[in-house]
């Protein structure tokens, strides 16, 4: 019988070959697979995308079968037991003979989580899951999001001081973190099938909005800008992210109070234009959630500025949070806080992060984590109550 340890080490290969996946599987999850035999790997595979082989197909598919009867199959996450695309898993698994499997991460499809295990031990085959789960739950949380809510994972991305600042008092902001964090933003950028910004930071920054990983080709989600009254569209000259190459790729998210001779401009320029209902001049957020659940649009890393994360904070529209911190502070009181508009008198009535999630980038930190707002406080009480 193999060690803790040894499990552990074998589902960290496992994670390393779904990562080889990363961003490129939506809206099926990253999965990786190891099938070994005492210390000799007899094959191993992961996802490469929707549509192709599982990651347990392709592990067992250069592998003569029967496999030893003392192989071992490591997967980071619950077999399939239903057939889409492809086969069911479990299915794959019986035929070649593999009497043993280590799961990471059960299915989070309440409509198939365990099925898959239970029906591997109907088969006679052993099974143990749970090892790594936290790492291998914390894998696909786009994937694990929609699974479970049915709606896009809608995460928020800052880069703060450690006194909670983004700018100094004269505007300037680059580069509060250093360069090891700013690719692991590329990183990031790279998972998310969309990545946002508000009106301000695209008519201040002009920024490209593309992850580029040195070693890979320059990738271009879906881009979007909230500009409730299109002011980037009422300049003389458009924003570079409305004339580059992606601009296929760029859609501006508005309202009906905006001009509708502004909507034709952009739509003309080859831009997609959402017009959406309209919240104080601001768009809905609960529309935009709506829209990016219709167009399966599965994930979005919101990038600011600060008005328009304060705003979906208050409006309890953030569901995970990435927080960069450099080891630096201001001790300014007019320099730019990286959040403002939420008026806390009590900890209690603070928005916490959970499950949280720590990691050194360089010389700064990251905390991530999923977003909880207050409890005993419903959304209307967030809007109009104590965060006003």
């Amino acid at each position: 019988m193999m060690e803790l340890a040894e499990k552990e080490s074998w589902m960290r290969r496992a994670l390393e070959l779904a990562r080889k996946a990363w961003g490129r599987t939506h809206p099926n999850p990253m999965v990786g697979a190891v099938l070994v035999d005492g210390d000799r790997v007899l094959g191993e595979g992961y996802h490469r995308a929707a549509g192709d082989a599982h990651a347990e197909v392709d592990a067992l598919s250069g592998v003569s079968s029967p496999v030893p009867e003392s192989a071992v199959l490591f997967v980071t996450l619950e077999p399939c037991s239903t057939a889409g695309r492809t086969g069911p898993c479990t299915e794959a698994i019986r035929k070649a003979g593999v009497r043993r499997v280590v799961v990471g991460a059960r299915d989070p499809n309440p409509e198939h989580g365990g099925k898959g295990i239970e029906l591997l031990r109907e088969q006679g085959i052993e099974v143990e899951s749970g090892v790594l789960e936290e790492a291998c739950t914390d894998l696909n949380l786009i994937f694990n999001h929609w699974m479970a809510r049915g709606r896009p994972l809608v995460a928020g991305k800052m880069a703060m001081t450690l006194d909670g600042k983004i700018a100094c008092r004269s505007g300037q902001s680059q580069w509060i973190t250093g360069e090891p964090a700013r690719e692991d933003v590329m990183r990031w950028r790279r998972l998310f099938p969309a990545i946002a910004v508000g009106a301000g930071t695209v008519l201040s920054d002009q920024p490209r909005l593309t992850s580029r990983v040195p070693g890979e080709d320059e990738w271009c989600p879906f881009r979007m800008v909230f500009d409730g009254l299109l002011r980037t569209a009422n300049q003389r000259d458009f924003p570079s992210l409305y004339t580059d190459e992606f601009r296929d790729r760029t859609v501006v998210v508005t309202t009906e109070l905006a001009g509708t001779g502004y909507v034709r401009r952009l739509e003309r320029e080859g831009i997609r234009v959402w017009v959406l209902s309209a919240d104080n001049s601001q768009v809905s957020y609960e529309s935009f959630r709506e829209r990016c659940r219709q167009e399966k649009i599965y994930g979005v890393y919101i990038e600011g500025g600060s008005q328009l994360l304060s705003g979906m904070l208050q409006h309890a529209a953030l569901d995970y949070l990435f927080v960069y911190q450099a080891p630096l502070f201001f001790g300014d009181d007019k320099a730019k806080p990286a959040l403002r508009g939420l008026r806390t008198e009590k900890i209690e009535q603070g928005v916490r992060l959970e499950k949280t999630r720590h990691t050194v980038v360089g010389e700064d930190r990251l905390c991530r984590g999923f977003v909880r707002y207050p409890e005993k406080l419903q959304v209307d009480e967030l809007l109009f109550g104590h965060f006003k």
